[in-house]
């Protein structure tokens, strides 16, 4: 039994479901991410545990107490949500201090929480000005010094950072990862962007269509995803998703791949060598896995060498992302920065096999 029990729990509007059962067990100090696309319901589940909406079966349990008919204000929750939720009218000190004098705080100990927050957030010196006179970023620390004065046993993250531009994002990412280290309360955190979701988490829940469709850790869920929605949503770019045959060649597994120009590459397999020969299959490789020969990984004892027609370069500053025609898709790999690969030439790949992972093209699980 962990710290938030999630048992069992559905939602239904009339006839349509939009949750499935939903079965996660959270540890105190844990940091769980549900991570998907919009309507996959984590918001959803994230509003039941909050008591934003009701439980239409199962149970939600917090600190050992079953609250699914607990009111919001007394489950002990804080939630950051994606608006920040500020009165405009207020000056930080009133965004921070509304809640505890709602509940009777006395000011002393309202103006030491609050000291404590704004030293926390580095945002002392913002204390005076009203939520017009702040930035995206400065606004959402106000939004999590509010939270933080609860002392909460659940915090809970509605898509905090979708509202700021992109540097602002990776600056609040890093300093939400540093509060929950500094903190060690236990977090749940909604999100569409699966780089939130990798570097953020403790734990990833990728939900998809109502369902839970992997929970791990950030490299369970890298490495070793459950099926092919999970390795296309996770990970930039996504894992290549190549159909292939197996065969056994000099009595290896081996992936048989063809390439755009009509012929066919093979590349021994040892994570297969329990499937069964002839098979077809859908290859999920990494670009990383897919890498110039002076860029590979050394010490893998599963590397391939060959040489493939290139078909686009997109240069990106630390990498340079090589495009080729593969099993009928666009594969990407990632070469190193500066490298010489040239569009319409043919480039040496090395392939990391030990990293490669096969699907059933027919149920999209992973086989191996």
């Amino acid at each position: 039994m962990g710290f938030l029990d999630i048992d069992n729990v559905t939602k239904s509007y009339g006839a349509v479901k939009v949750l499935n059962e939903t079965e996660i067990s959270v540890e105190e100090g844990e940091f769980l991410v549900l991570v998907g696309p919009s309507g996959c319901g984590k918001s959803t589940l994230l509003n039941m545990i909050a008591g934003l909406e009701d439980v239409t079966s199962g149970d939600i349990s917090i600190n050992g107490r079953r609250v699914n008919d607990v009111k919001p204000a007394e489950r002990n929750i804080a939630m950051v949500f994606q608006s920040y939720a500020l009165y405009p009218n207020m000056t930080v000190r009133g965004n921070i201090s509304f809640g505890m004098e709602m509940h009777g705080v006395p000011k002393a100990e309202r103006e030491e929480k609050i000291a404590k927050v704004a030293d926390l957030l580095q945002i002392t010196n913002l204390l005076d000005r009203k939520p017009g006179q702040l930035s995206g970023g400065q606004r959402q620390r106000v939004a999590m010094g509010r939270a933080l004065t609860r002392d909460p046993d659940v915090f809970l993250f509605d898509e905090p950072l979708s509202n700021l531009d992109a540097k602002l994002r990776v600056d609040m990412r890093t300093e939400i990862k540093k509060l929950h280290q500094k903190l060690g309360t236990t977090i749940v955190y909604v999100t569409h962007d699966q780089i939130e979701a990798l570097t953020l988490s403790t734990r990833i829940a990728v939900m998809f269509g109502g369902n839970v469709q992997q929970l791990g850790t950030p490299q369970e869920i890298y490495d070793n995803p459950a099926n092919m929605f999970v390795a296309g949503f996770m990970g930039s770019p996504a894992m290549n998703l190549l159909p292939a045959r197996l065969e056994r060649v000099n009595g290896a597994m081996c992936a048989v791949l063809k390439v755009g120009d009509g012929s066919t590459i093979t590349v021994p397999f040892p994570r297969a060598e329990d499937l069964t020969e002839g098979a077809d299959i859908v290859l999920g490789i990494r670009p990383e896995a897919m890498t110039d020969p002076e860029g590979a990984d050394r010490d893998s004892n599963a590397l391939t060498e060959t040489e493939l027609p290139i078909d686009v370069v997109e240069p990106a500053g630390s990498d340079t992302y090589v495009t080729v025609a593969l099993g009928g898709k666009d594969a990407i790999g990632r070469f190193r920065a500066h490298n010489p690969a040239k569009a319409g030439q043919p480039a040496r790949f090395t392939f990391d096999m030990a990293k490669a992972v096969a699907f059933d093209p027919e149920t999209e699980t992973r086989l191996a």
